[in-house]
C-alpha cells in the first residue's frame, strides 16, 4: 500500500481559491490554483505563502479557466514552481486572457491607489503583474480530452467534458489504480450554449463542488425578464447596467438578447458590450467550435450587433451617451472591471437598474448589493444606492442541488471518501445531509489548510 496526502488549500469552507495538492510516492500534483475572492480575511490569504513547498510541485492540472480556478499560477510560479500546467486547448486560451486581464487591473488599481492614496500600503503594490502573469503562461500545456495522459509509471489522468464554460472538465487521476475525482465546477443540464455534463462512472475518492448544494434554481422566464426589464429602462430613459462574468455568462446574455431582438420581441436598444476580457474569449468561441453548441455564423452575426468597447476612453463615452441603453461589463461580482467605472456614474441615480445575473459570493460589492445594501465603496469612496437592483439565477452557469445529485447518480461504487468543497457552510452541510441520505455515502467537509492522508 502508498500514501497519498491531499493538502486542502483552497474553495474548503469556502467558494473560492480552489487548490489542492497531493503528494505521492512518484509525482506531487496540484489540481487547479486559483485566487481568493470576497471577504477581505480571504482575500489576504492570497499574499500569504502556501504552506508546501512550490519548488517541489511537479505538474498543475486544471479543471478550468475561471479566476479562481487559475488565478494563483503566476504566484505559485513566483515562489518556485517550475512544473507543467495542463489544461484542454479552451481551458488554457481562457486562462491566458484571465491571467493577462487580471495581472493589468492588478498594475491599474495599484497605480490607482498609489495616484490617489487611498490604499493602507505605501506602496501599494499589484498582486502579480503582467510579466509574472506571462511566466506562468510560458508553463502551458495542452491536454486532449476522454484520453488517459500518463504522469509517471502508476500516475494517469483524465479530462472529461463537464460544461460550465468552454473548455471546463471534471478530472479523473488514476493514481496506483485508485481514481480520484475532481469535479471542478459542474455546469447545467440545459444550457444556452454548452452541453449537458458528462458523469464519472468510477470513484475511490471524490472532491465535489457544492456552490449550489443547498439550493435548486428558480424557473424563470430569462427572456420575459429581460424584456421587462429593457422596456422599463425605454419609459424612464434610463439605463440598465449587468455586471457580467467575460467568459460564458457574457457570451449567453449576447445570445439571449440577439434572439429577442432578431424575435422582434426588444427593439434595437444601444447594447454596449464594455468587456476587454470577454471580448477576447468570442475568439475562443470562434476557434473551439467542437466546445459549445452556438454555430459560428450565428456567433459572428450577434458580435456585429452589440458595440463592443475596446478602450477606456469609450467607456467614458458611453456613461456620457445620454440615450436610454443597456450596457454589460465585468465583473460579474462587481469585485473589479469595467463596471465599476460605470457603477461609480450611475448607481446613485434612481432610473439605473443593475441587473446582478450569476453568484454573488459572500464579501463581494455583488453580494452586499443583492442584501440591499444603501451604499457600496468604489475606489476608496462611498456611493449611495439608488438604483433599482434585480438578480436572476437562470443562466447560472453552476448545477443546483438536483443537477448535482445527478452528476453523482452514474457512480458504480461507494466512494470510500467523498470531500465536499467549493461552497459556503450551510450548502456544504446541507449537500452533505443530502449525499448521505441519497446514497448512504459518508462524506466529510475539509477545512481550509487541512491535510488528509489515505491509502493507494
Amino acid at each position: 500500500m502508498k500514501k497519498v496526502k491531499i493538502h486542502f488549500l483552497g474553495a474548503s469552507g469556502t467558494v473560492t481559491g480552489s487548490k489542492y495538492y497531493l503528494e505521492t510516492p512518484e509525482q506531487n500534483i496540484m489540481v487547479d490554483c486559483g485566487m481568493f475572492q470576497g471577504l477581505k480575511e480571504l482575500r489576504e490569504q492570497n499574499w500569504q505563502p502556501l504552506p508546501i513547498d512550490a519548488s517541489k510541485i511537479d505538474v498543475v492540472l486544471l479543471t478550468h479557466g475561471h479566476l479562481d480556478h487559475t488565478g494563483y499560477l503566476p504566484r505559485l510560479v513566483k515562489e518556485g514552481f517550475h512544473g507543467k500546467i495542463i489544461g484542454t486547448a479552451p481551458t488554457l486560451a481562457i486562462t491566458s486572457i484571465i491571467l493577462r486581464d487580471s495581472a493589468k487591473i492588478h498594475e491599474e488599481d495599484a497605480e490607482r491607489a498609489n495616484a490617489e492614496g487611498y490604499s493602507k500600503h505605501h506602496p501599494a503594490l499589484p498582486f502579480y503583474n503582467i510579466k509574472e502573469a506571462e511566466k506562468a503562461i510560458d508553463l502551458f500545456q495542452y491536454g486532449e480530452k476522454d484520453e488517459w495522459i500518463e504522469l509517471s509509471e502508476n500516475i494517469r489522468f483524465k479530462f472529461r467534458y463537464n460544461g460550465h464554460i468552454i473548455g471546463a472538465t471534471f478530472i479523473e487521476l488514476d493514481i496506483f489504480g485508485k481514481v480520484f475525482v475532481f469535479s471542478g465546477d459542474i455546469g447545467r443540464k440545459e444550457d444556452v450554449l454548452l452541453s449537458p455534463p458528462e458523469h464519472p462512472k468510477w470513484a475511490d475518492y471524490l472532491f465535489m463542488e457544492s456552490t449550489y448544494g443547498n439550493k435548486l434554481h428558480p424557473k424563470e422566464d430569462v427572456e420575459e425578464i429581460l424584456v421587462t426589464l429593457i422596456k422599463e429602462t425605454i419609459h424612464q430613459k434610463g439605463n440598465l447596467i449587468i455586471p457580467s462574468f467575460a467568459v460564458e455568462r457574457l457570451q449567453s446574455l449576447m445570445y439571449v438578447l440577439w434572439k429577442l431582438y432578431k424575435k422582434n420581441r426588444i427593439p434595437n436598444i444601444p447594447i454596449f458590450i464594455d468587456s476587454p476580457m470577454g471580448n477576447n474569449v468570442l475568439s475562443v468561441f470562434e476557434n473551439n467550435t467542437d466546445w459549445h453548441k452556438l454555430p459560428i455564423d450565428e456567433c459572428r452575426a450577434m458580435c456585429n450587433h452589440f458595440n463592443i468597447i475596446t478602450s477606456y476612453r469609450d467607456t467614458w463615452k458611453t456613461i456620457d451617451d445620454t440615450r436610454f441603453k443597456v450596457v454589460i461589463a465585468g465583473s460579474g461580482m462587481v469585485t473589479g472591471g469595467r463596471v465599476l467605472t460605470y457603477l461609480k456614474q450611475l448607481i446613485d441615480i434612481p432610473t439605473t437598474t443593475v441587473l446582478l445575473v450569476g453568484f454573488q459570493a459572500e464579501g463581494t460589492r455583488g453580494r452586499q448589493l443583492l442584501e440591499g445594501a444603501h451604499e457600496i465603496k468604489l475606489f476608496g469612496k462611498y456611493i449611495p444606492v439608488k438604483a433599482k437592483i434585480e438578480h436572476f439565477e437562470s443562466l447560472s452557469a453552476h448545477a443546483d442541488q438536483e443537477e448535482l445529485l445527478y452528476w453523482l447518480s452514474n457512480i458504480e461504487n461507494i466512494p470510500e471518501k467523498v470531500f465536499l468543497i467549493h461552497g459556503e457552510p450551510l450548502a456544504l452541510d446541507a449537500f452533505r445531509v443530502k449525499i448521505k441520505d441519497t446514497f448512504g455515502w459518508q462524506v466529510q467537509i475539509p477545512k481550509l489548510n487541512d491535510t488528509v492522508e489515505v491509502m493507494v
